[in-house]
């Protein structure tokens, strides 16, 4: 597994390396970047990993392959995990070293953010919708045109226990402060929030899957919620009764002004459909947000001490001001 070291899938590799190895049985080496570990959450549960048997072996810098492949001791491997890469050249020596090893799966955690549906589209996005040529998407194209049984899987939003960054810190700031929540347009505006384990039980069940070889998935969960429903979720953890939810036009802002106040999702519909993933790969998800809402608010909030830090919330009133309601 190419690990890195934070991000909004930062903790997969954790979750990974679990599912393979007490799971599935299978020997697990993260090739991890950074130096050691560090505060972040996942770095701190790592004892689960080396009592599961994993080798973490830390990278300073992943770009530098050889150094990091020298790491291995002239090991090879069955199959890749890459959720490291970010461009086809960050990806090429790890799928060319991929390749000598003759894998069987290299599989690539991508971006759902590559998807560009049609305008006003607010139905599920497949895996066959348009995509931007983003440095993530080339390296897609890298892997196929080395020739390597690949498998990509696009993540769109994340949560779980061992989190660093996080998408729904911004209802909480701002509810356990008593200030209003601004979301943009009506509010009802589908969105999925997947857990991380589950994002890792479906990329392994594509190790040694032909089935799943030349295939791209959408890596979430069929669970659906609004933004409204998703903040009144945050304030039903947090204890407050009457939150304050008000909706603004984004057109009614300048650009970007949705991005600058830190809310965590665009301002129109953008959910992917993972029915692909259903029928190919059998993946069935076991978290569900509206479940999992009061640990990860008495955990991965208030346990992260984020409650008690000073929170700037005075660029909301660029937005504040042109609320409908």
């Amino acid at each position: 597994i190419l690990q890195n070291k934070g991000g909004g899938h930062g903790e997969f590799g954790y979750h990974l390396a679990l599912e393979l190895a007490i799971k599935h049985g299978r020997p697990v080496t993260i090739l991890h970047e950074g130096a050691g570990p560090n505060f972040k959450e996942a770095h701190r549960a790592y004892g689960d990993l080396d009592a599961a048997g994993v080798k973490v072996l830390w990278c300073e810098d992943l770009t530098d392959a050889d150094a990091c492949l020298s790491k291995l001791k002239g090991a090879s491997f069955g199959s890749v995990i890459d959720n490291w890469s970010k461009s086809s050249e960050a990806i090429s020596p790890y799928a060319e070293a991929a390749k000598d090893w003759g894998v069987s799966t290299f599989a690539y955690v991508s971006s759902a953010g590559m998807y560009m549906p049609e305008k006003d589209s607010e139905g599920p996005i497949t895996e066959d919708c348009p995509v931007k040529l983003t440095s993530q998407r080339q390296a897609e194209e890298k892997l196929a045109e080395l020739g390597l049984p690949w498998t990509c899987f696009r993540p769109q939003y994340v949560y779980g226990p061992k989190q660093g960054k996080s998408y729904l810190a911004y209802f909480f700031d701002r509810l356990t402060r008593g200030a209003p929540v601004p979301v943009p347009g009506a509010g009802d505006q589908m969105v999925t929030m997947t857990h991380a384990a589950d994002n890792a039980a479906m990329i392994s069940a594509a190790i040694d899957n032909e089935a799943a070889v030349g295939q791209v998935f959408n890596c979430a969960t069929s669970a659906l919620i609004t933004y409204d429903d998703l903040a009144l979720l945050c304030a039903s953890a947090a204890g407050v009764d009457s939150p304050r939810i008000v909706h603004y036009d984004p057109k009614a802002v300048a650009p970007g002004s949705t991005k600058a106040i830190g809310f965590p999702f665009r301002e129109t519909p953008f959910y992917v459909s993972v029915a692909k993933a259903k029928e190919v790969l059998g993946f069935r998800p076991k978290n569900v947000i509206t479940q999992d809402i009061k640990w990860y608010y008495a955990d991965n909030y208030v346990g992260a001490g984020k409650a008690d830090k000073e929170v700037d919330l005075s660029k909301d009133e660029v937005v504040l001001k042109v609320a409908t309601q």
